[in-house]
């Protein structure tokens, strides 16, 4: 990708409402991550659900294996 396809990306993306600009940010971060050496640390939001799900496997709650298999029939690719 060229630095001019960058550049007009992103004064496109300057007109775009907050929601989606914070979203791009938040897709760049990750790519920023992944091209460092440093290891990735979680957001305290990020901490919390984690926390959740530990917590709700400790106590044996676990979505049922149909509900399961018809998330990923609704985004399975192919």
């Amino acid at each position: 990708m060229s630095s001019a396809i960058l550049t007009d990306t992103l004064k496109r993306a300057a007109t775009w409402p907050p929601e989606a600009q914070a979203e791009l940010a938040a897709y760049a971060a990750e790519i920023q991550a992944g091209l460092s050496d440093l290891p990735y640390v979680p957001s305290a939001a990020e901490y919390a659900g984690i926390d959740r799900g530990l917590a709700d496997a400790a106590a044996g709650r676990f979505a049922a294996p149909d509900a399961v298999e018809q998330v990923f029939a609704r985004y399975r690719r192919g």
